[in-house]
């Protein structure tokens, strides 16, 4: 039950030994129930293991890696664990990449999620006496219901608003004194672009304190940018449809690193290259597990999420791990006359410039076998107005700035605020033309 400090006093206080102790008590009697699914029992017969066997953390680094295209190709039923009539819900991927993934919950699932997500709500300020509104996407993706539910568990006035019509948010905002929201960083920055034209200053006449966001990958600079012009603490929020959907990692007030509920995954961290385990410290794909849940346990599963878990320990007094901000994802990398590059290292750039607005585009081209890369970047409304020797003292800073952090020098093109695509989803921030 929780205290002024923890939702989950029993679990959120577990000692180093006392989580290792527990995962391997859970992880046996999730492999029992993931044997029940057809992938599942394919792989353990082809493995030879025994999951009444299993008496140690070690033994479960025999069973290979799960992967996206193991989820695709058991679309719809193939890692199903239960009896139909005990599945209450299904979630699913767009599908927009490829065949979409479903995963499946029973009651005892959903209740679990929720209860997760009220713990990590909770662990980081929010109170029942507050309103929350959810600005995300409900139906098929996690990110709506998962938080509703969360919300709701731990006792908060919420408010269902899900995305888009940015105005209408903000009167609600006001209407209703929200305290607490829920919602990705680009829509959050094209707030900050509305509330301008509104002539709404969100300090002094919103109530917010607090922002959880997540869903896209962003640097802490936007987090310095978003802190700022509000007045509130942002908190980084990690999940995904494979492990429940939002809730699997969440910063606590000090935040330093998204603590990693342990005794509902194991965590590990691998070179994607090599498939080794990297030690803490060292950057690398995150690899999940499920210990808790019945309709559709998933074992071992890359995430694609490049990572790391924080060494030391937390502030706060809480041992699970800690993992650091998402850097992107293993298929966000793009590489540019031999270099490796991730949006996000672009981003850090930018946002670190104060005459630089809160849209950017990178656009892959390719010239008579050449590549090349432009950066498109909003100025703001002050600067934009400011004569060309200005702009081209910006402009040759963030071209200097950019090559000095991605070691390749991209043509830079300052344009007018407001002028690039908007959108009330999630930001499309790079276009690959190099194959069109």
């Amino acid at each position: 039950m929780q205290d002024d400090t923890y939702w989950n006093k029993s679990a959120e206080t577990l000692t180093r030994e006392g989580i290792e102790e527990l995962q391997t008590r859970l992880l046996k009697s999730s492999l029992g129930r993931a044997s029940r699914s057809k992938f599942y029992a394919e792989r353990f017969k082809t493995i030879g293991l025994d999951p009444e066997l299993v008496s140690s953390l070690e033994d479960f680094h025999r069973i290979p890696f799960t992967v996206k295209k193991d989820l695709r190709q058991s679309y719809p039923y193939g890692l199903l664990c239960e009896p139909k009539d005990r599945i209450l819900r299904m979630h699913s991927s767009s599908g927009t990449t490829g065949q979409a993934i479903a995963v499946f919950y029973t009651k005892a699932d959903l209740e679990l999620w929720a209860d997760l997500l009220a713990r990590c709500m909770y662990m980081a300020g929010a109170r029942p006496s507050d309103t929350f509104q959810n600005l995300s996407g409900y139906g098929l993706f996690t990110g709506g219901l998962g938080f509703q539910y969360g919300a709701e568990r731990l006792g908060m006035l919420t408010i269902p608003s899900g995305a888009g019509n940015s105005r209408r948010q903000i009167q609600i905002m006001r209407d209703f004194s929200t305290s607490v929201i829920h919602i990705i960083p680009s829509f959050l920055l094209l707030l900050m672009d509305v509330l301008k034209e509104m002539q709404v200053d969100p300090q002094k006449e919103l109530s917010l304190k607090i922002a959880f966001v997540g869903a896209e990958p962003y640097s802490q600079e936007v987090r310095k940018r978003l802190e700022s012009f509000y007045g509130i603490k942002v908190y980084n929020s990690f999940g995904l449809s494979e492990m429940n959907g939002p809730g699997v990692a969440f910063e606590c007030p000090h935040q330093n690193g998204m603590h990693i509920w342990e005794d509902a995954y194991i965590v590990e961290i691998i070179d994607p290259e090599t498939l080794q385990t990297v030690p803490d410290g060292q950057y690398g794909e995150l690899v999940m597990t499920t210990l808790q849940r019945e309709a559709m346990p998933v074992l071992r599963y890359r995430t694609g999420d490049l990572t790391r878990i924080l060494p030391g320990e937390c502030g706060c007094g809480r041992v699970h791990k800690r993992i650091d901000r998402i850097q992107g994802r293993t298929d966000d990398m793009f590489i540019i006359k031999g270099v490796n590059i991730f949006p996000m290292q672009v981003e850090q750039v930018l946002m670190n410039i104060p005459e630089v607005g809160n849209n950017y585009v990178i656009l892959l081209t390719k010239e008579h076998d050449i590549d090349n890369m432009v950066v498109r970047v909003e100025m703001t409304d002050s600067v934009f107005v400011e004569d060309m020797r200005v702009l081209e003292r910006v402009r040759k800073r963030i071209t200097h700035d950019l090559k000095n952090e991605l070691l390749v020098t991209p043509r830079v093109e300052l344009v007018e605020p407001n002028s690039l695509p908007r959108s009330e989803g999630k930001a499309t921030r790079l276009i690959d033309q190099r194959m069109i």
